[in-house]
C-alpha cells in the first residue's frame, strides 16, 4: 500500500498543488495572531505529543490488544497531523494558520518524542527495545518541501494578486475534495485482500484512537478558551495522523507488518470522520468568517 502510485507520487504532488491553495488563503496577519496568541499552538502541540501515546496506551489496555498491534497502536498514535489535516482543517473553516503551524511544531518534536514512545511501547508489551533514528534532514526536507514552500508561493500570489487568489480558493476546495476520495479509494483498494483481518484486528482500536483524538482536542480546547475555528483545528491535528511516518517505523525500522496494521486500519478509517469534522465545521462557521478577523479567544 506505501509504495502504490497514489501515495509516493500522486498524493504529494496534489499536496503540493492543495498546499498553494492553502497559502493563497493566508496572509502574515494569519500567522502573526497566532504567535500574538499562542494559547492554540500550546495547547495543541502538548495534546498532540503527549496526550495521544497515552491515550493509545489506554485503549491497547481497555481492548487487551496483541503485543505488537498495541505497540502499532503507539506509533500511529505519536506521530504528528500531516499535510491531510491542513486540508481538512481549510475545507471545515478551521484555523488554518494554526494547523500548519501545529504541522510543522509537532513532526519537529516527533523526531524525539516518537522514538521515545515507541521505544518504551516496545519495553512495555515485549520487555524489549529497539535504537530508533528517524531521518532529520528527510523530515525537515519535506516539510519544507510539501507545507512551507508552497504556503509561500500561495501567500505571494494572493499578495500580488488578490482577486486570482481568491477565484482559486473554490477550486481548491473542490480538487481538495476530489483528491481525498481518490485517496480512499486508493488504500482501499491496496488492502482489499485483507481488509476483513485488518478490520477486525484493529477496527475497534483505530476508530476508538481516532474518535478520541477529536474529542480530546475539541474539549481541551474549549476549556483553554481556543475559538471554534481554532479548537476545529487543534482537533483536526489529533484525529488526522501522519500515516506514512508510521508506517515507515513499522516497516522500515522495525520490519513488521503486523505492527503496521493500525496505521493502515487508521489511514483509511481517519477519512471518514475527517470529513464529519468538515461537515460539522461548515455548519457552524459560516463562510464570511474566513475573510475577517479571528474571534476573542474564548468565545465563537
Amino acid at each position: 500500500m506505501e509504495s502504490s502510485p497514489l501515495i509516493s507520487i500522486g498524493l504529494p504532488v496534489s499536496l503540493f498543488i492543495i498546499m498553494i491553495g492553502i497559502g493563497m488563503t493566508l496572509t502574515l496577519r494569519d500567522f502573526r495572531q497566532v504567535t500574538v496568541n499562542p494559547r492554540g499552538m500550546v495547547v495543541g502541540t502538548i495534546a498532540q505529543i503527549l496526550l495521544m501515546p497515552l491515550v493509545a496506551f489506554a485503549l491497547a489496555w481497555l481492548l487487551g490488544l496483541a503485543p505488537a498491534l498495541a505497540v502499532g497502536l503507539v506509533i500511529i498514535a505519536a506521530c504528528p497531523g500531516g499535510t491531510t489535516s491542513n486540508l481538512f482543517v481549510l475545507l471545515a473553516r478551521g484555523n488554518v494558520a494554526l494547523s500548519i503551524l501545529l504541522t510543522v511544531s509537532a513532526s519537529l518534536i516527533t523526531i524525539l518524542s516518537l522514538p521515545f514512545f515507541t521505544n518504551w511501547a516496545l519495553q512495555v508489551y515485549f520487555g524489549a527495545q529497539e535504537d530508533i533514528v528517524l531521518p532529520v534532514g528527510k523530515t525537515i526536507a519535506m516539510l519544507v518541501g510539501i507545507v512551507l514552500f508552497p504556503v509561500a508561493i500561495g501567500m505571494v500570489i494572493r499578495t500580488r494578486t488578490p482577486a486570482t487568489a481568491q477565484r482559486a480558493e473554490g477550486v481548491v476546495s473542490v480538487f481538495g475534495g476530489i483528491v481525498l476520495a481518490l485517496l480512499i479509494v486508493g488504500l482501499l483498494y491496496g488492502i482489499r485482500d485483507r481488509l476483513g483481518e485488518l478490520l477486525a484486528g484493529a477496527g475497534p482500536a483505530a476508530i476508538g484512537l481516532n474518535v478520541a483524538g477529536i474529542v480530546v482536542g475539541l474539549m481541551v480546547s474549549r476549556l483553554t478558551g481556543l475559538s471554534q475555528r481554532e479548537s476545529l483545528a487543534v482537533a483536526m491535528e489529533l484525529g488526522i495522523k501522519n500515516g506514512t511516518i508510521a508506517l515507515m517505523v513499522t516497516l522500515t525500522l522495525l520490519e513488521s507488518s503486523e505492527m503496521s496494521i493500525p496505521a493502515a486500519v487508521y489511514g483509511v478509517l481517519m477519512f471518514v470522520t475527517g470529513f464529519v469534522l468538515v461537515v460539522v465545521g461548515r455548519r457552524l462557521i459560516p463562510g464570511a468568517a474566513l475573510s475577517g478577523v479571528e474571534p476573542v479567544q474564548g468565545k465563537p
